[in-house]
């Protein structure tokens, strides 16, 4: 699987871990260079804390597209730390 954003990798992976119909991308998979943390986060009832990044690509930030769970509750330890993307970032095979 590879998250794709303006013609740019992000994440590539064939260990990536599907929840809810999301791609969550293993940490050694992500291009962290892309990705800035923001200031956004949510909560999950069942899942927990995400925090949010936004990805940067030649200067063109796409706010708050991509999230993880650095603590996720017990029911979702697999997906610690691992990164899922949205808003206009595809995930493709």
């Amino acid at each position: 699987m590879k998250a794709i954003w303006k013609n740019t990798i992000i994440a590539e992976s064939d260990k990536t871990i599907i929840v809810e119909g999301n791609h969550y991308f293993p940490p050694d998979s992500i291009r962290h260079d892309y990705l800035s943390k923001s200031k956004t986060h949510s909560t999950c009832p069942y899942k927990g804390e995400a925090d949010y990044y936004d990805i940067i690509v030649a200067g063109e930030k796409n706010p708050d597209a991509a999230w993880s769970y650095p603590e996720p509750k017990k029911a979702f330890v697999k997906i610690k730390r691992y990164v899922a993307f949205w808003k206009g970032v595809s995930v493709l095979e």
